[in-house]
């Protein structure tokens, strides 16, 4: 019993004494300095890191608004360049039928891509059509609308060929008297006859900008051939390739040619000649403008075609018509 009480206090005396030793060495260490090299080496990669993306990020944002200021410099110099062009006036006679809508509809969307543009579209009619009204309203162009309707004997009847008689006169001689009657000698511009029913490229508008006195080009699918066009030398037209009436003052297309705008003004009588001779129409205006030494060759002299005399097959109702005469014909209502 006496050494079990020995031992325990033996056992007793061991622990304290550990116990002891084991609380200085805590105490002795808490005073050493810790190594933390690895710790603040990794937090001070991470601030490197971190720093690096930072100058990345602000180097992007520099260069980002630098191409951003180079964007907006070279939209102003545009704005600014496209406000000195000299302004297209184009004239579009038009008439009742059923393609009419989807025609001006069709080349509106041409006309969107031009600059400095002005769309003079004059109706064959007693009045303003609201269907034309409306869709001048939509078109997002600057516009005039316009009517007068072509004397009863100079009219075409519902069977007569296109060709029998000139259409479109009266309209593109009234959208020449409006530019006399709203524009000054000193206004910068270009007239150009545009009908209805023509394709015409964007490039076209680029060649007739800077007319000086009256442009000439080839025109697509016209005079029974793929073309015709003025021959041209050394820029100057020299002669017209065109096999229907060659011999004709100017053998062209309505859509061959633009007039500089302060020349038409400047030429007081000049207009287009309700009487003329088929074919003869265009001559009857240029005649008063400029001699064929004057005119001035475009579309790489001549030799690119960049408007076509296209036409839209007139659409067959038959069907229509067999139901109209049952009474159950389309809703009218609907505009087409």
């Amino acid at each position: 019993m006496f050494r079990t009480k020995i031992k325990l206090k033996n056992v007793f005396v061991v622990y304290f004494l550990v116990s002891i030793l084991g609380l200085m060495y805590a105490l002795m260490q808490l005073g050493q300095p810790c190594d933390c090299t690895q710790h603040l080496k990794s937090a001070s990669e991470l601030v490197h890191v971190k720093d690096k993306k930072i100058s990345q990020l602000q180097a992007e944002s520099k260069s980002l608004q630098s191409e951003l200021k180079k964007l907006q410099d070279k939209v102003t110099a545009e704005e600014t360049r496209s406000q000195t062009l000299p302004t297209i006036y184009a004239i579009t006679p038009t008439y009742a039928r059923l393609v009419q809508k989807a025609e001006l509809i069709r080349l509106s969307h041409t006309f969107l891509h031009i600059k400095n543009f002005h769309w003079i579209v004059v109706e064959d009619s007693s009045v303003k059509t609201q269907l034309v009204a409306d869709l001048l309203a939509e078109s997002g162009l600057k516009y005039t609308h316009l009517n007068v309707e072509t004397l009863k004997e100079y009219k075409l009847k519902e069977n007569d060929p296109s060709w029998l008689k000139p259409r479109g006169v009266e309209q593109r001689n009234l959208g020449i008297q409006w530019l006399r009657q709203n524009r000054e000698l000193y206004d910068e511009g270009v007239v150009y006859f545009a009908d209805d029913d023509n394709t015409y490229s964007f490039k076209l508008f680029d060649e007739m900008r800077n007319t000086k006195r009256v442009s000439v080009w080839p025109v697509g699918l016209v005079g029974g051939l793929r073309f015709e066009r003025p021959l041209a030398e050394n820029g100057k037209v020299v002669g017209f390739y065109s096999a229907w009436k060659p011999n004709r003052p100017f053998p062209m297309d309505m859509a061959g040619f633009a007039v500089n705008l302060q020349l038409l003004l400047a030429n007081k009588d000049a207009k287009f000649d309700l009487k003329a001779e088929r074919g003869y129409v265009e001559s009857s205006l240029l005649q008063s403008l400029v001699s064929i030494e004057e005119l001035e060759p475009k579309a790489d002299n001549c030799t690119k075609v960049l408007v076509w005399h296209t036409r839209t097959e007139k659409p067959k109702m038959k069907q229509e018509d067999l139901l109209q005469k049952q009474g159950i014909g389309s809703d009218i209502n609907i505009e087409v």
